[in-house]
């Protein structure tokens, strides 16, 4: 039962070296482990337990008896399709820091709404957190108080970029952004696009070309774009952010 277990609990991992390594585990025993030819000692099991937030039942009973919450995206069911890979993600692929967003708004498509974000790593894991402008709270007549305008997510690699499952305070609202760099001189921009779920209306859209720019942790750059957030007319967006949303095309 316990190579059982520690096969699952592994599959969130992009390798059995990597984490035997960080469990400070010799991999030839880890693997002895997993095949059930050996049984940790009661320091390494500790180390171990402690690792995977779980406790010492592993050695007896399977995990989806254990009430391990190790959240819906590594459930047994769907862990091989979508948890995995999801610690995978090099700081050159997506680095760490402040990024301005830009996208034809949802609601006035006539506008374009510029936002702020800031990407980070915790626990093995690469989160995206951020702030709703006000002006496009009060547009859809919501309140503005930080808590309601606050929104995160998690980031998923893909074959060709990243994509992000983002969503508000007790998912009550989410969106799905898929992104991919762009050759460009300093090589800090993503283009790609971002939904919204939503019914369909007439007027309204659903999904819009999205871009992204790292502006990293540099105060004063990431100052001076927080000043610019919320609508702007075409005209008034950064040149390159209006080249790379191609706002004369149709999104498809």
């Amino acid at each position: 039962m316990l190579g059982q277990n520690l096969r699952i609990l592994a599959r969130g991992y992009p390798s059995v070296s990597r984490l035997c390594r960080e469990l400070g585990i010799n991999r030839t025993q880890f693997n002895r482990y997993l095949s059930s030819e050996s049984f940790p000692r009661p320091d390494v099991l500790h180390r171990i337990c402690t690792f995977f937030d779980v406790d010492a039942r592993i050695l007896l009973e399977p995990l989806e008896d254990l009430n391990v919450e190790k959240g819906v995206l590594n459930h047994p069911l769907i862990a091989d399709y979508v948890g995995t890979g999801m610690t995978d993600i090099p700081q050159d692929v997506f680095p760490d820091g402040f990024y301005r967003f830009s996208r034809r708004s949802f609601i006035e498509q006539e506008l374009i709404i510029v936002g702020l974000v800031y990407v980070f790593r915790k626990d093995d894991h690469t989160f995206i957190r951020g702030y709703e402008a006000k002006e496009a709270m009060q547009e859809q007549g919501l309140p503005t108080d930080s808590a309601t305008r606050e929104f995160r997510g998690v980031i998923l690699p893909q074959e060709d970029g990243v994509a992000a499952l983002v969503s508000h305070a007790r998912t009550m609202a989410t969106s799905f952004n898929y992104l991919s760099r762009v050759a460009s001189f300093q090589n800090h921009y993503w283009i790609g696009y971002a939904t919204r779920t939503v019914r369909e209306t007439v007027t309204g859209c659903r999904a819009a070309r999205l871009v992204y720019e790292h502006l990293g942790k540099d105060t004063a750059s990431v100052l001076q774009a927080a000043r610019s957030v919320g609508f702007c007319s075409p005209e008034e967006l950064m040149p390159y952010h209006r080249k790379l949303l191609q706002l004369d095309r149709q999104f498809s």
